[in-house]
């Protein structure tokens, strides 16, 4: 009887540590949604009407790869570079992806 407790009790606490070192991760925002930052700058579908390059239209790749290069500080820009360390480099081929469809 101590012996099935004690190996219940083990059970248990190897199953705590393992819910503690896995923690629950938020799923991804859609693109759609993601995408929706670049507007306040770029313009309404991302084609802008000022000073700011239009990205609308423009291929996945080449978008994709100015938004990482900004990340990386390989593209220097004072507000790029913090908008695109806020996303991972999958949020930001999503967004890559629908802002080319536009």
């Amino acid at each position: 009887m101590k012996k099935r407790k004690k190996t219940f009790l083990f059970g248990l606490a190897i199953l705590g540590i393992a819910f503690a070192f896995n923690p629950a991760q938020a799923q991804m925002a859609t693109g759609e949604v993601l995408v929706n930052t670049s507007y306040s700058c770029h313009g309404t579908d991302g084609k802008s009407v000022g000073d700011m390059p239009t990205v609308a239209g423009k291929s996945k790749n080449f978008i994709s790869k100015k938004l990482k290069d900004f990340k990386s500080g390989k593209k220097s820009s004072t507000v790029m570079m913090r908008i695109t360390k806020g996303f991972s480099d999958s949020e930001l081929d999503a967004i890559a992806a629908i802002m080319a469809k536009k």
